[in-house]
């Protein structure tokens, strides 16, 4: 019991926690590998440029009406919404081999993370003291991870055995399988919203009117944050097809695979001991390393000719979670009380709106060149770790306004 209280883990949490697992193994299984999917079906580079941005714009667009819909609706029927778009997005999928499909079908299943993020938080948030969010955002970021590590080994390993398009079709009807447990799980775990603490306000579903109760400390974060996003999405969606295709030693898909599991690896082994201390002194030096570790990543990638060498690129990489649930729990932090899953879907509703404009423009930029990508990827994030350093605030500098 004293283990569980110092995770911050009641059953709310383990609930929502169980789905995060199922949900995310999914995706990860058949999403992280669908720029090579592009191309095996004749897309070019930029189809795989259109599919980022439109994750990156989509999860802007979705962020917002996801935290509306989990302050009016409440946790569990807001996400089990969002469960069945997903499930109608792996469909469209599985059942129409075509590039153009795969578009249509990620303006569904690209929602999921972004559509409920907001309603995930605002349970942490209200579920939980607020000495305990950091730790509650934390256990969340961790538990994500473990399909994030594991979900491209599987994929990668689908793709090795049936190839580049029966193997990406085959994951996906693995990510469907697991998405319908998923609901299943979540109608039984999640307690009824009449059991959960009743919002203290009515949910505000005017964006602008939202805006103007948000305090200026998440202000400049945010603009912090959407410099630093540029520097991650810029290169995003050419990392695959750089490692795979264009390094002088390219690395297989199980062995892309096994990258991506020594991030997450990474980023799992730092979550418990960071949010520890975020929670018990100041989270502006953490939210910096954060920034700094995604500024160095696109930096460190044009450099790395091999598997040994973008597996400590990997590991960089990894590292750039640091901070990440502390700035997550920073911004609910600072958003007013009966609002904070509203307010957390506007912050994303502004951060990726812009950064869209990023994950768009990549494409453009690989194909001048892809040292060029990555070094204006670098650039962004100095500009936005910068940006940060010196006018940061810590939560406590600040009053919440409201």
């Amino acid at each position: 019991m004293a283990a569980l209280a110092f995770l911050g883990l009641n059953r709310s949490l383990v609930g929502l926690l169980s789905v995060v697992i199922l949900v995310g193994m999914g995706e990860r299984m058949a999403e992280r590998f669908l720029p090579i999917y592009l191309m095996a079906l004749g897309g070019g580079a930029l189809s795989v440029g259109l599919l980022n941005g439109l994750d990156n714009l989509l999860s802007a667009l979705y962020s917002f009406p996801g935290g509306y819909l989990s302050d009016r609706l409440g946790t569990k029927r807001a996400l089990l919404v969002f469960n069945l778009l997903a499930i109608f997005g792996f469909l469209v999928v599985i059942l129409i081999p075509s590039w153009p499909a795969v578009i249509v079908g990620s303006f569904f299943f690209l929602s999921w993370t972004a559509i409920s993020l907001p309603a995930t938080m605002g349970l942490v948030s209200r579920v939980l003291p607020a000495n305990k969010r950091t730790m509650g955002v934390s256990m969340h970021s961790l538990v994500r991870r473990i399909p994030m590590a594991l979900g491209p080994l599987l994929g990668g390993t689908m793709i090795a055995v049936w190839g580049e398009t029966q193997g990406v079709r085959l994951a996906f009807a693995g990510a469907l399988a697991l998405a319908i447990v998923a609901v299943v799980l979540q109608q039984r775990l999640i307690p009824d919203e009449s059991a959960e603490a009743a919002p203290r306000r009515r949910a505000e579903h005017n964006p602008l009117r939202l805006f103007r109760v948000m305090p200026p400390a998440l202000r400049r974060l945010l603009v912090s944050d959407i410099l630093v996003r540029f520097c991650e999405q810029i290169p995003y969606a050419f990392v695959v097809i750089w490692a795979m295709k264009r390094i002088a030693h390219p690395v297989s898909a199980f062995e892309f695979g096994v990258l991506s599991s020594i991030e997450m690896a990474t980023a799992i082994l730092v979550y418990i001991p960071v949010a520890w201390l975020a929670d018990r002194t100041s989270k502006k030096p953490f939210v910096a390393m954060t920034f700094v570790f995604f500024t160095l990543f696109p930096l460190a990638l044009l450099f790395s000719q091999s598997f040994w060498t973008l597996a400590a690129v990997f590991v960089l990489r990894g590292l750039k979670e640091f901070g990440e649930p502390t700035r997550k729990a920073l911004i609910m932090d600072l958003a007013p009380e009966g609002q904070k899953a509203s307010m957390f879907g506007l912050y994303y509703l502004l951060r990726d709106i812009v950064v869209s404009v990023a994950a768009f423009g990549g494409a453009f930029l690989w194909q001048v060149s892809p040292a060029v990508n990555f070094l204006a990827a670098f650039g962004f994030g100095a500009a936005g770790t910068l940006w940060f350093v010196f006018f940061g605030k810590n939560e406590r500098d600040e009053p919440v306004i409201s």
